[in-house]
């Protein structure tokens, strides 16, 4: 459901339902939050560039701005009164040491080198200062603080390896600079090796599970479009093994009619007796060809083979079975509803007799598919059903919301086949399909489907437009 049906949702809810409402806004806030943390930058966006308000993308600039506005003039008054430095190099350390945290959250790797040069250089000058025995040295309180913020930037940008880099690196440091510790001082490069390495190690795992994610929404991406491809061509396949039936009876009759001229026509010269001749034989080699080709759109599993021609994914007996048409629509929904849907039919008189065998089969399958659909998803809600013939087969099936006490499927991916096949068909006889929910939460599928084809364009329009997708298909079939 999205936000704006949340929020109608709430405003029709009775009283206390604001309250509940204003209630989930925090924790709402909080998951957008929460992701857009998981959400890795790209090497040019600063961190939560994609978080969805715009004071969250704001939020890491806020936050490192307070360390540094915050850090400053601690860095600079502790500097000056607790180690005695001198007035100058504690400021220079001090905007050296905080200042670049600002650039962490855009280029997080370039400001770890300038504020660990920074903090390396306060180290040596405070092993000269007057009063370092009994203070924290090499690295001061504000130091640590600095560097752990620079540290959590660092995790939620950069790769694992450049992470190890960093840690090593600040441990190797904080060794080496152990040499020449100061008498009477603490030393805290141990504190900073083991808090960076935990810091460092919690906000890269929270990136990595971020990279997981945008792997897996990656590949759900690929594997819905191929899911879609792979809808359309199985479908197209089904649409090929009827128009087999239909193409298959038309060149049977040539045959025969073919063959039986000469009887049926007695006294035919020769070379007319030899003309019909070779059409039964081309029209025979042509049946041939086509059951030959449409054996491995028939057989089950595409595991036909020239031995079983009737194969099917119904079985020897549904191929052998006449392809269904407008004549028995009635049948269809009679069987609707006894499955207890609600179902009128308005059919037109001598509506079977008029259309071609191809819109005759088209027709059908769309009030089986449209039917389908209204029970999967509307199941109890009263639906009409309505064909008409003028110059075209009009097709219209209208359903309205579903029954109050009815179960319905949950939203997901579906077979795709509905509203998919309903397309394939109607490009193949170059009609329109029109289809869309109704505003009482209902949906209607209006098809027009033309008697007779103007020219061959239909199945070149349905060839060039067959890779476009259609998600309110996928999401109503």
């Amino acid at each position: 459901m999205s936000d704006k049906a949340r929020e109608r949702t709430g405003r029709r809810s009775p009283a206390g339902a604001p309250a509940r409402t204003a209630d989930a806004r925090e924790p709402r806030a909080l998951a957008q939050l929460a992701a857009a943390l998981r959400t890795p930058a790209a090497a040019t966006q600063p961190l939560f560039a994609q978080a969805p308000k715009a004071w969250q993308r704001a939020l890491p600039y806020v936050v490192v701005g307070i360390f540094v506005v915050s850090l400053l003039p601690t860095t600079i008054t502790v500097l000056t009164n607790d180690y005695d430095l001198d007035g100058g190099w504690s400021g220079a350390l001090g905007v050296a040491q905080t200042v670049p945290l600002l650039l962490a959250v855009t280029r997080p790797l370039p400001a770890w080198l300038l504020v660990l040069v920074a903090d390396t250089v306060g180290a040596v000058l405070l092993a000269q200062a007057d009063k370092v025995a009994g203070h924290p040295w090499p690295w001061t309180p504000m130091a640590v603080v600095g560097y752990l913020v620079l540290m959590a930037c660092l995790g939620l940008r950069e790769s694992i390896r450049n992470l190890v880099g960093v840690w090593l690196v600040t441990g190797a440091l904080g060794a080496v600079l152990g040499f020449f510790q100061p008498g009477d001082t603490t030393n805290t490069a141990a504190l900073l090796f083991v808090l960076s390495g935990i810091l460092l190690a919690l906000t890269g795992a929270l990136r990595g599970l971020g990279d997981a994610r945008q792997r897996i929404a990656e590949q759900e991406s690929i594997s819905e479009a191929e899911r879609s491809r792979r809808t359309l061509l199985e479908e197209r396949a089904r649409i090929a093994r009827e128009l087999h039936d239909v193409v298959a009876h038309h060149m049977s009759v040539i045959t025969v009619q073919a063959d039986s001229a000469p009887y049926r026509l007695p006294g035919m010269p020769e070379p007319v007796q030899q003309e019909f001749a070779a059409i039964a034989a081309s029209a025979r080699e042509s049946l041939g060809e086509m059951r030959r080709l449409l054996t491995v759109l028939r057989a089950p599993d595409g595991a036909g083979g020239a031995g079983d021609p009737t194969g099917s994914d119904g079985g020897a007996d549904g191929a052998r079975a006449p392809q269904p048409g407008i004549g028995r629509l009635q049948q269809l929904v009679e069987a609707t509803v006894r499955a207890g849907q609600p179902v009128e039919l308005s059919l037109a008189a001598g509506a079977a007799q008029a259309a071609p065998p191809a819109v005759d089969l088209s027709a059908y399958r769309i009030v089986q598919e449209a039917l389908a659909n209204v029970v999967r998803h509307a199941p109890g809600a009263p639906t009409r059903v309505s064909v008409t013939v003028d110059d075209e087969v009009l097709v219209l099936v209208v359903n309205g919301p579903a029954a109050r006490d009815a179960v319905v499927e949950p939203d997901g991916p579906g077979t795709g086949h509905g509203l998919v096949g309903m397309r394939e068909r109607v490009r193949l006889t170059g009609g329109t399909l029109d289809t869309g929910p109704l505003p009482d939460g209902g949906f209607r599928v209006a098809a027009r489907l033309p008697l007779h084809a103007a020219d061959g364009t239909a199945g070149t329009n349905a060839a060039q437009e067959a890779n476009e997708a259609n998600d309110t298909d996928r999401e109503r079939s």
